[in-house]
């Protein structure tokens, strides 16, 4: 079975488009290569898929040796914005890219939505 690349960046896109504040998202297969996205220009998919991927790894080895089960988001605030890693199963991972301004219970509770649409579009 294959994977619906157009309806994968189709639910990016929309994420993107519809959702206050975040600037771009990418999701990415575990050993670091891109499967869609929708990212600012000047943003290398590839350098941006690698990065997720290493955060992914190391996430869960924090995970495991701090005793803290299996990890289902990784945060990261700068002082211009956030980048939030979030599991799509087995199969991918989701980073979204979110300017300051952004809400974040608001930032959450969409990302949960499209992390379960891309959940379904990858079955």
């Amino acid at each position: 079975m294959s994977i619906n690349v157009a309806k994968l960046e189709g639910i990016l896109q929309d994420l993107v488009a519809t959702t206050s504040d975040v600037q771009g998202a990418v999701l990415v297969s575990p050993d670091g290569l891109a499967l869609a996205s929708t990212l600012p220009n000047g943003m290398d998919e590839e350098r941006v898929s690698a990065m997720s991927a290493a955060m992914l790894s190391l996430g869960e080895r924090i995970g495991t040796e701090l005793a803290r089960g299996s990890i289902d988001r990784l945060y990261v605030e700068g002082d211009k914005g956030y980048g939030i890693l979030t599991s799509c199963g087995e199969e991918a991972v989701l980073l979204v890219l979110a300017s300051k301004a952004a809400k974040q219970g608001l930032l959450m509770l969409e990302i949960k939505r499209v992390t379960n649409d891309l959940k379904v579009a990858l079955a």
